[in-house]
């Protein structure tokens, strides 16, 4: 029986129900599938434990990426401005890209990264105060005549953009992914603190005679000193709003907005996002498969994480798998015309 990994044999389960060592076949993760969990917990024996695995290309991503003269022209203007920039365009176009090239290219650190969904609310964005957390550290300290283990702010995390909004020399890059997927109050929600750089935090407000500095957690993981409840900005943040076109936004929040509508990737721009994740030899083995992809999307709804995970995988499989697994794969996400 063929060894799985070997040459002709991709099949890591085979569905026999023997078992087998194809776990140790098994190769490297996609970068973008690839994580730091630190030291292994419960390794196998001999697994090395000091290992770090790489995060995911987003840096190859920022090295490689062209944008188009009207990107360049829309993103300066949102620097300038200090404005938001919506940007709009299908899966897989480049919208989370951008913040990443221009955090990358400017020196702007870590791309704070807020993901929305139908919960999010603008809370979530500027603060989390974790109120049940302290009531239970309070009435555990009573119940064993111990002091409390801390003040509020030990209770109280900024979130993403609400750590944008820390007063810091240079501005700080945040993305706002999908906020076409909120609910229909979170974009008239984001105008006051869009246009006013700043928010207070109404739990240190209460407290501010009392205790005018507080140390609270940000979403970077460091602790920052509040005063007197209130965060507000230096620099205004790069905020991209990213949409999938999938609603449209009320004109307040579009007037406050730079708009970039990017269109579909040509093939010289699907091509490097092969290379910055999978290398050369990927993109020149899967340029048929690029060719494929592009031709389907001229008349289905494609993302570009379905061709890197074709391109991905046929590597590893020999013909005729490979045609096959890349129309598996590579599914329209509309309904047919």
């Amino acid at each position: 029986m063929t060894e799985p990994g070997a040459a002709g044999e991709w099949l890591i389960y085979r569905g026999t129900g023997e078992p087998h060592n194809g776990m140790d076949s098994l190769p490297e993760p996609p970068p973008w599938r690839d994580f730091d969990g630190g030291p292994l917990v419960g390794r196998a024996p001999g697994a090395d434990s000091s290992s770090a695995r790489r995060l995911g290309a987003y840096r190859h991503m920022a090295e490689m990426h062209r944008p188009s003269p009207e990107e360049l022209e829309m993103v300066n203007a949102a620097l300038y401005l200090r404005r938001p920039l919506l940007v709009t365009g299908s899966p897989g176009a480049g919208k989370s890209t951008l913040a990443h090239a221009v955090a990358y290219e400017l020196g702007l650190g870590r791309v704070l990264h807020w993901p929305i969904v139908s919960r999010s609310t603008l809370q979530d964005g500027l603060y989390r105060y974790d109120a049940i957390a302290r009531l239970q550290d309070t009435q555990i300290a009573a119940n064993s005549g111990t002091v409390p283990p801390g003040g509020i702010g030990s209770y109280i995390r900024l979130g993403p953009l609400g750590t944008a909004l820390l007063p810091t020399a240079q501005p700080r890059v945040l993305l706002v992914d999908e906020l076409d997927k909120s609910d229909i109050d979170l974009p008239n929600d984001l105008l006051n603190v869009m246009e006013e750089g700043e928010f207070g935090i109404p739990e240190l407000e209460r407290l501010a005679e009392r205790e005018p500095q507080v140390e609270v957690l940000t979403d970077d993981g460091t602790r920052v000193t509040l005063r007197e409840g209130r965060v507000r900005c230096r620099a205004f943040p790069f905020v991209i709003l990213t949409s999938n076109g999938e609603r449209d936004f009320p004109p307040p929040l579009l007037r406050r907005c730079i708009h970039l509508e990017l269109g579909r990737p040509d093939h010289e721009r699907l091509s490097t996002v092969v290379r910055a994740h999978l290398g050369d030899e990927a993109a020149t083995v899967g340029d048929d498969l690029v060719q494929r992809f592009l031709e389907r999307s001229r008349s289905e709804l494609l993302a570009t994480d379905q061709l890197l995970n074709a391109i991905y995988l046929t590597h590893h499989a020999a013909p005729p798998s490979r045609t096959r697994l890349a129309e598996m794969l590579i599914q329209r996400l509309d309904r047919p015309r």
